[in-house]
Formats: C-alpha cells, sequence, structure tokens
C-alpha cells in the first residue's frame, strides 16, 4: 500500500567516503546479510494482526491501537490471498483527503470497509510486496529501500502463511546483537558530519502552533514518517510520528485536526520520553548504538543549542552500512572487468 519509486543509491559516493580506499572491511556488513536469511531474524514469539478486507476501517485502526502493532496484512477472501498491508500511512491518507470534505463526514467514512478505502484512495501498487523466510536479509533490506515500506511480510512459500513481518528496526536489532561476531568496521569510528549519513537539508519539520492537519499535509506530500516540533527559533520541542496520528483514533481526536501541535503532544494517552538527539561529532558506532537500544526509527541531529540540523533514520543507517558498499563494489567489478576486456 505504500509507493514503489526506487531508492537511488547515494550519488558520488565512493568507498574512500566510508572506509580507508585499502580497508578490507567496508563489505563486512553486506556479506553478513547476504549470510543470513529472513527467518534468523524473527523472533521465538512476536504479535501478528491479519485483517480481512470485508472489516470497517474503523474497528480496523482501533485494532492496531489495542493491540499495539502498527501494520497489518489484509486477506481478501473471494481471491483467496493476501492482498496489502493496511498501515498507518493508510490512516493518514484517509484523514487528510476526507477530512472537512464537503461530500463525506469524517464519521460516515469510518463505516467505510477496508477494501472500499482501497479503492477510494486509488492505490497505484495493489500487489503484496513480500519475501520468503529462505530469501537473505540483504535482499530483504534491498526490498524495504527499494519500494520505500517499512513493513515487509515474511510469507511461507507452501502454505501461504505471513510468518512475520519485518521491518528495519528488527534488521537494526539483529545485526546489533550477532553482528558482535564478526570484526567492526574501521569507518564505524567516522563522525557522522564525515560519513554524510542523513538528511540534512529541507528537513521536513512542524512549528508548535501548527495545526495537526498542517502535520497530516506534511506527511502526505514529503513522505517523511517523523516531524521534528520546533519553537520559533528552530529548536526541538518534540517529536510527532506517523504512529502518534493513530493514537487520535485511539482518543476519537480525529474530528479535530484543527488543534496545535502543542496541544496534540501534550494529550498524547502514551508516555513519551525526551526527542532521542545526535550530535554531528559523533562516531557512527555511537550513533547506530543509541538508536538500536533505544529501538526507535530516527534520531534527531542537533547543534549544542538544540537546533534541528538533521535526521539519521534507519533507512539510511540500513543503506549505508549495507547497500551502497555493495553497489559500490558492484561499480567496481564492473570497471575492472571492462578494464581487463579492453587490454
Amino acid at each position: 500500500m505504500e509507493s514503489s519509486h526506487e531508492v537511488p543509491f547515494m550519488d558520488g559516493l565512493t568507498m574512500k567516503d566510508i572506509a580507508p580506499a585499502s580497508a578490507p572491511d567496508a563489505n563486512v556488513y553486506t556479506k553478513f546479510m547476504r549470510n543470513h536469511c529472513c527467518y534468523d531474524a524473527i523472533p521465538t514469539s512476536s504479535k501478528l494482526v491479519i485483517f480481512d478486507t470485508t472489516l470497517q476501517v474503523k474497528k480496523a485502526f482501533f485494532a492496531l491501537v489495542a493491540n499495539g502493532v502498527r501494520a497489518a496484512p489484509l486477506w481478501d477472501n473471494k481471491l483467496q490471498c493476501f492482498v496489502g498491508m493496511l498501515t498507518i500511512t493508510d490512516f493518514i491518507n484517509i484523514l487528510h483527503r476526507y477530512w472537512q470534505s464537503p461530500l463525506v463526514e469524517i464519521y460516515e467514512l469510518e463505516e467505510h470497509k477496508i477494501e472500499d478505502c482501497r479503492e477510494l484512495l486509488k492505490y497505484s501498487n495493489h500487489t503484496l510486496i513480500s519475501i520468503t523466510p529462505d530469501s537473505s536479509l540483504f535482499d530483504a533490506i534491498y526490498s524495504l529501500l527499494k519500494y520505500k515500506i517499512h513493513r515487509l511480510p515474511v510469507i511461507d512459500p507452501e502454505s501461504g502463511n505471513v510468518l512475520h513481518i519485518l521491518t528495519h528496526k528488527r534488521i537494526l536489532k539483529f545485526l546489533h546483537i550477532f553482528g558482535t561476531m564478526i570484526p567492526k568496521p574501521r569507518y564505524l569510528q567516522k563522525r557522522i558530519e564525515e560519513v554524510d549519513i542523513g538528511t540534512f537539508k529541507q528537513i521536513a519539520t512542524v512549528r508548535e502552533t501548527d495545526t495537526v492537519y498542517d502535520a497530516l499535509a506534511i506527511f502526505v506530500q514529503r513522505r517523511v514518517s517523523a516531524l521534528p516540533v520546533v519553537n520559533e527559533e528552530g529548536k526541538i520541542k518534540a517529536l510527532y510520528s506517523r504512529f502518534d496520528v493513530i493514537n487520535l483514533a485511539a482518543q476519537k481526536n480525529y474530528n479535530n485536526l484543527n488543534m496545535t501541535m502543542q496541544e496534540a503532544i501534550s494529550s498524547r494517552a502514551c508516555c513519551v520520553d525526551g526527542v532521542l538527539k545526535c550530535y554531528p561529532h559523533e562516531t557512527l558506532e555511537t550513533i547506530i548504538d543509541r538508536i538500536a537500544k533505544a529501538e526507535v526509527h530516527r534520531l534527531v541531529l542537533v547543534d549544542k543549542d538544540d537546533v534541528v540540523g538533521g535526521i539519521v533514520s534507519l533507512s539510511d543507517l540500513l543503506q549505508a552500512l549495507v547497500l551502497t558498499p555493495a553497489e559500490i563494489s558492484r561499480r567496481a567489478q564492473t570497471l575492472i572487468t571492462e578494464d581487463t576486456l579492453g587490454h
């Protein structure tokens, strides 16, 4: 249910940018992910919620909140197969599109079934993107980043059952735990400002005085998963994520999107700790440890005055640690082959 635009590799990035030119360990995480399959990363016990497409949208989103999950595979009983995922992004798109609409009252909309909303929102990609348990974690990372999705169902090809929903967070946690058995790449000691991993230009933020509807518009238009909430000086005060939006359903506040961000943050039902930050002078290893241990999706990069300077996400880290070295290695091998053939 999420778009399928390809994600480009870091243009202009060379092996020297992430590791010394002679370092033999630049591909260590790429090899690690190629050598482990998706089944290896599936926890012994986890919660999985599946929705029938005939279920009311209202009940589906309440069920997501009640079970503490962020997405669910969709089963089409007529087709007898899984046809997609219901995610928080869908809830945001529904609210953004139909709130204040003269034709559709939000209370009327909540009576719609999931299959109705899939048609109303005209999803360009009705095909479920999934992976098998025997596929490599490298392939899983590639699919997550290529299709710009945050959840990848692991489906048993024999039974057709969904075994687990693989995420960036789960993969990084797996690497953080079992990656200790392999030597640490030297480039982990580089500062984040040196490796340039993350988003540092045109950062999507929202002001304390903006409304929740303003935040929804940014989520939809910029396709970001979280927004730093800043004051007039640009200093970070909180982080508002897509998961916070679904709490509107739990509190039945989704018809009051005119509330300010400050009000929305103060009314959050769940206890939210302070914003997890990182600084330009910190090493890549420090940042990976922090994001893995906190089990969050991103860190906000700030300066000494707490002014937002960037976002370092799980996608950024997996791209830099796993996919970029693989692409650089492939390019280098191609050049060597061409040079050999040329002589």
